[in-house]
């Protein structure tokens, strides 16, 4: 044991919490080790947010494509290689893993493939993969191991008929002809998106009574009929039973009330949410304080045993990749004594089909279960012009304000470039700025921005264009 390599920090999970939190802590001169089970980025750069991304992007494209007489423009002969789409979003997610590993070079973090366990507080050992029996002595250990993909119960993931996302994510040569997607959040409706664009009969059921069940519901109720325009069929309300899997197709039924229905499919992809992925990475020496699988952290991001921290998806929701990065930056800056740590507060989410949706902050449900009081400003695409000069009319901005302080409690984006505006909000919102000041603030003409400040001004009933 006396040569034993001893660290500042070891970082279990290299996923955007673990890498993010490994770098930061290589930043401020610290001896650290990141042990991550599969590779660099985690799932999210390999196996969700990155690869998904550039399916949705060959999507929006070849639908564009489709639509170039609008714009004055001739295609013929327009096809599609579904093999070279998979594979492009294979080629994205590598080139951005190579990315962070040059990261850790740059920044000394020592980099190990394997499944890391902490032993002991204070003692970390590689249990499987080719550095097993490694041991390290550390002075901190952060956990960030993540989320896996919820599954049901007693229906086996074979990755040709039943799926999660991270099947569904792998190289194929074709889409499926038929598929059903149980779950209509955020990583359903980018499926339902993606697949209906290259053929796909697409099928969305959704147990709660909307599709994107924490949006708003005026935006939810946008993007259903947006997906039943572009030929989706959804059912929301509705549960799926008696599953049935075949050689060739899957049988189920659809039950919503005392109606029931058959569906027969090629596939189905479980999107139904996250579970806490914690399996391995801690001995049974170490008590962590837990709930419902997921680590219970201080304002410090310290767990109930002193020298381990965690931070990312396994503390809990939001599940999200900026959230964790956050959380890991402020784990790391707390731990080493470079400044307060900050928890998150408001964290935007979006969901990446077309129209894209993004959000930050109270919905409309939201404050009138809490007695919140407030304002609405909402402002069309249809009334900005670059919108309609770049044929993206659709949705909308809409924006929640205390009608005393005219503070932003809250907005909402269905439409082109969703997840790029919401940036502004968050900003706002961060630095309590006002909906007269969001106003006040001149915005370039003719952008797609001009909507987050038209609908700021409708707050105050003082919107130009509408």
């Amino acid at each position: 044991m006396a040569e034993t390599p001893v660290y500042d920090l070891i970082v279990i999970g290299g996923g955007p919490a673990g890498y993010v939190a490994a770098i930061r802590a290589g930043q401020l001169g610290k001896k650290v080790a990141c042990i991550e089970l599969e590779r660099a980025g985690g799932t999210c750069l390999n196996w969700g947010c990155i690869p998904s991304k550039a399916l949705l992007k060959s999507a929006e494209l070849y639908l564009k494509m489709k639509q170039a007489e609008t714009f004055g423009l001739g295609v013929q002969g327009l096809t599609f290689d579904f093999a070279k789409i998979m594979q492009r979003s294979r080629n994205v997610a590598d080139q951005m893993a190579k990315g962070v590993e040059f990261l850790f070079r740059k920044y000394k973090v020592d980099y190990f493939i394997g499944l890391g366990q902490v032993t002991v507080p204070g003692l970390v050992e590689i249990t499987a993969g080719e550095h097993k029996g490694k041991f390290f002595k550390t002075q901190n250990v952060l956990l960030a191991t993540g989320c896996k993909a919820r599954r049901l119960p007693d229906l086996p993931v074979d990755g040709e008929r039943i799926m999660t996302s991270r099947e569904a994510l792998v190289p194929r040569a074709r889409p499926p002809a038929s598929v059903a997607i149980i779950g209509a959040g955020a990583i359903g409706a980018e499926f339902a998106y993606f697949l209906n664009a290259f053929g796909s009969k697409v099928t969305m059921i959704e147990v709660l009574p909307q599709v994107v069940p924490a949006e708003d519901e005026e935006v939810a109720r946008t993007l259903q009929r947006s997906f039943e325009k572009q030929g989706i069929v959804i059912h929301t309300g509705t549960k799926a039973e008696n599953i049935q899997v075949g050689q060739d197709t899957v049988k189920l039924e659809l039950v919503k009330g005392d109606h029931r229905e058959a569906l027969e499919v090629e596939t189905v992809i479980v999107a139904i949410g996250v579970v806490a992925n914690l399996e391995g990475a801690v001995s049974p020496k170490v008590k962590l304080d837990l709930d419902r699988g997921f680590v219970n952290v201080d304002g410090n991001y310290q767990t109930n045993v002193k020298g381990i921290y965690a931070a990312g998806d396994i503390i809990g929701p939001p599940w999200l990749a900026h959230a964790a990065m956050f959380r890991a930056v402020n784990a790391v800056n707390g731990m080493f004594g470079h400044g307060t740590p900050r928890l998150v507060k408001n964290s935007p989410g979006c969901t990446y089909c077309q129209p894209q949706i993004a959000s930050i902050g109270l919905t409309e449900k939201a404050a009138k279960e809490k007695g919140v009081a407030y304002k609405v400003g909402r402002f069309p695409f249809l009334a900005v012009g670059k919108a309609v000069a770049a044929g993206e009319p659709e949705g909308f901005v809409k924006v929640l304000a205390d009608p005393t302080t005219a503070e932003i409690l809250g907005a909402h984006i269905i439409g082109a470039d969703a997840t790029e505006l919401i940036s502004e909000f968050s900003l706002a919102m961060t630095l309590e700025a006002t909906v007269d000041e969001m106003h006040a603030t001149i915005h370039p003409h003719p952008t797609f921005g001009e909507a987050v400040m038209e609908a700021a001004a409708a707050v105050l009933g003082e919107a130009i264009h509408i």
